[in-house]
């Protein structure tokens, strides 16, 4: 690992692997986001539909 200075900024510069390593663990760790089940998905859109026609 190296660090780089260019215009008082501090770079790291690490092997291609290790980045790809480091993508793939911070990949892993993000939560998917949640899927609704068709009955949760119409309720949610019935509620955004009012608040929608609510503030017109």
């Amino acid at each position: 690992m190296n660090v780089l200075v260019i215009d008082d900024k501090s770079y790291v510069v690490v092997p291609e692997k290790s980045y790809q390593e480091l993508q793939k663990l911070a990949a892993l760790k993000t939560r998917p986001e949640k899927l609704l089940s068709v009955e949760e998905a119409r309720a949610h859109s019935k509620k955004l539909i009012n608040k929608w026609a609510d503030g017109k």
